[in-house]
């Protein structure tokens, strides 16, 4: 219940340095004072009504054996606003008294005192992140007179909190981490989490690692068995291949930042998978023609290649597409069996008016392929920005793909159709 009154005072809007005295307020709370009467007579019909302030408890027993009831000042402005079933446990007005009260810094949630100190205009900082006892927020240009205060009020509010960073430039580089900046606290960027039953350690200045993709790390996870493959291409500190070689699948993992590439090795040993995993530290492309294609063809050629699935990651959504047009021809020198097809993970940024479509799109021009009847789907992952989506885009490399001469070259999707998904039979191209 919204009350004015209990909002922090109105004198502390447009605070870029915090002062939490300025925070004190004075306020008229009713209080339902009972001796003889028991609370489980009262609570079941007076819950709701309770005030719930941080730091505070709604009830109060002293010494004397009287119960004071903090009760919220919208839902009670009289003695008759009580339940009936109060009423009448021999209670009268006098029970009911407006006391003061003193609200500090203290009793406010966090979104409470940044709504009354941001502009009361604009968009205030809703939104953040937490890595383990890091708070990571990406304040817009609006919010950095206030970027100090932010931060501490982030690691008052926030228990285990001990530093609170501002990203200041976008993830674009090389390596996909950002350059950051401390707004409190101490500079301690090695965190530990845990996240699908698997626990990570890692420094967050230096490796991309994002809490919001949990959910889509879970995703794929599941879909994997005892025995399948994953070529993991993009595999940061291993939020994917990690807890799939904990599902005893045999994982390829790969990433170009030497950071990343320390911390995965160090969750794969700190998980115990190093009997169902191999890490490699070199770029996406080299990975995809030398590592991925040397372990394609060797499964390919076991008798028992039937009764596993592959599975291939990109989760470098800002620019993964540009990498597929990698698989065209990538056995194009290759005659043996084809069998199974690997089903490619590509993570791509789509904006506009049909932005799955447009993500579709987006791989068929990089691949240089129309994607028919080995699309797996186009699925939504998560809301990036307005009007910006996260999308991945699941398909299967065909023989055709595999073992196309042309490759894609990026001058548009080819005429050809892609093969049918059904056909597999082996490569007859040669030199």
């Amino acid at each position: 219940m919204e009350c004015p009154d209990l909002q922090p005072p109105s004198s502390v809007r447009g605070m870029t340095l915090l002062d939490r005295e300025k925070f004190k307020k004075i306020v008229q709370i009713p209080k339902l004072n009972v001796t003889d009467v028991n609370l489980k007579s009262i609570l079941p019909h007076i819950k709701r009504m309770l005030l719930k302030i941080q730091r505070h408890k709604s009830i109060e027993i002293e010494n004397d054996g009287t119960k004071k009831l903090l009760l919220h000042p919208t839902a009670i402005t009289c003695f008759g606003d009580l339940p009936e079933e109060v009423r009448n446990l021999g209670l009268n007005g006098s029970h009911l008294k407006w006391e003061e009260f003193e609200l500090t810094y203290e009793n406010w949630t966090t979104d409470d005192i940044l709504k009354a100190v941001l502009p009361a205009d604009q968009e205030s900082c809703t939104s953040y992140s937490r890595i383990g006892h890091i708070i990571h927020v990406n304040l817009k240009t609006h919010l950095l007179p206030y970027k100090q205060l932010i931060g501490e009020v982030f690691r008052d509010k926030i228990a285990g909190i001990r530093c609170v960073i501002n990203k200041i430039q976008t993830i674009d580089n090389t390596f996909r981490n950002f350059q950051l900046e401390l707004l409190s606290g101490e500079e301690d960027y090695q965190v530990e989490v845990k996240e699908n039953g698997t626990n990570f350690k890692f420094d967050f200045s230096q490796v991309y690692w994002n809490p919001r993709l949990a959910t889509e790390h879970e995703r794929i996870i599941k879909m994997h068995d005892k025995g399948d493959v994953l070529y993991d291409v993009f595999a940061g500190v291993g939020p994917f291949s990690i807890p799939v070689a904990k599902r005893k699948a045999f994982v390829l993992a790969n990433d170009l930042n030497p950071s990343s590439y320390k911390w995965l090795q160090y969750n794969m040993k700190k998980n115990k998978v190093t009997n169902f995993m191999q890490t490699i530290n070199k770029d996406g492309r080299d990975f995809i023609t030398e590592d991925v294609k040397c372990d394609l063809i060797k499964r390919w050629n076991c008798s028992d290649s039937k009764l596993y699935k592959i599975h291939l990651t990109m989760n470098l959504p800002a620019m993964a597409v540009e990498f597929v047009d990698t698989f065209c021809g990538l056995m194009s020198n290759y005659t043996g069996p084809i069998e199974p097809l690997p089903l490619v993970h590509v993570y791509c940024f789509a904006k506009g008016d049909d932005p799955a479509s447009i993500a579709k799109c987006l791989v068929e021009e990089n691949l240089g392929y129309k994607l028919s009847t080995n699309l797996e789907g186009v699925h939504f992952v998560r809301n990036v920005a307005p009007n910006k989506d996260m999308f991945r885009v699941s398909f299967y490399l065909t023989q055709e793909i595999l073992c196309s001469k042309k490759g894609a070259s990026k001058r548009g999707i080819t005429n050809e159709t892609s093969a049918e998904f059904s056909s597999k039979k082996p490569c007859n191209t040669t030199n």
